[in-house]
């Protein structure tokens, strides 16, 4: 049952004309309210194509800008300003444009976890689901892949091509080490390793499969499968015990929390629907070229 909390949010929502939308890794009683939860890209993509006016973004701020890159005709709110990605303040502008400097006519494919800015000065973009299907579509011999060193590590192992890796990281994923996946395995005896390409490439190693936070969710629920160990963050617990009610999900790591994904609360997110603020925009000059490197992902053959 619904808090009264929620119920108020809820009512706002109607109100404003508004759509919540929660990353995987929020809190429990965020997700549970939410209109739309998945993953940063497929969150923004969903939002443009509803008739609401107003995007409420429960995640981190390089995602709240993607959500106004495809949306800007609605009001972007990000309820706390200061959730912030590590990994995407690894890499600006200027630094990624020194490093097309150092290894010219190589194009750049960007994670999606990245600002806006640098998406705008990198010629295609990837998530961690079509990270080889985009890096595959690209004729060139070589590539630049900004900002997750471990991601570009694993795409890497599946491509021809030779990456030049930009030396990024999530600080979250990065904490989980080998030895503890390697006790959890062994104290539980026929539970499935999954974890995200994130993670670093030793543990990824131990992985019985690799995959994006949407792609865990297919997976555990296709899979006979009645006990897993989880390697990502801790918030995906929460929609793969409501799907999977018969099964068994062990965290890989208490590490494995990101403080800045667990920063949103409800009472968060009714100021921001009472003030409407505080609202995230992208210049039109940024936007407009943002979007390109998006829409040619897009455009990548999924099959």
């Amino acid at each position: 049952m619904q808090t009264e909390l929620q119920q108020s949010i809820k009512s706002l929502l109607k109100k404003r004309n508004a759509v919540l939308l929660a990353h995987n890794y929020m809190r429990d009683e965020v997700q549970e309210i939410a209109d739309i939860t998945g993953d940063s890209l497929g969150l923004s993509q969903e939002a443009a194509s509803t008739s609401a006016d107003v995007i409420v973004f429960c995640g981190v701020h390089f995602m709240a800008e993607s959500a106004a890159i495809l949306s800007p005709d609605k009001t972007v709110l990000l309820p706390r300003l200061d959730a912030g990605c590590p990994m995407a303040d690894m890499i600006s502008a200027e630094e990624l444009l020194k490093f097309r400097k150092q290894h010219p006519g190589v194009p750049v494919v960007t994670y999606v976890n990245s600002s806006a800015e640098v998406k705008a000065y990198s010629d295609i973009c990837c998530t961690s689901a079509n990270a080889l299907k985009v890096v595959n579509s690209l004729p060139d011999k070589e590539i630049i892949f900004t900002p997750d060193r471990n991601l570009g590590t694993y795409v890497s192992r599946f491509s021809d091509k030779k990456f030049h890796l930009w030396d990024g990281f999530c600080p979250t994923h990065e904490r989980l080490k080998p030895e503890a996946v390697t006790a959890l395995k062994a104290a539980n005896p026929g539970a499935l390793f999954i974890c995200h390409p994130e993670c670093n490439p030793a543990v990824v190693e131990l992985a019985d499969h690799v995959c994006s936070t949407t792609g865990m969710y297919d997976y555990c629920r296709k899979s006979p499968a009645k006990a897993f160990i989880i390697g990502t963050e801790a918030g995906i617990l929460y929609r793969l015990r409501l799907e999977n009610p018969g099964k068994e999900f062990i965290l890989a790591s208490p590490a494995l929390f990101c403080p800045n994904m667990k920063l949103t609360s409800l009472e968060d997110i009714k100021a921001a629907l009472e003030t409407m603020q505080p609202v995230v925009r992208v210049s039109e000059e940024i936007r407009i070229r943002a979007k390109q490197a998006l829409d040619r992902m897009i455009a990548v053959p999924r099959d």
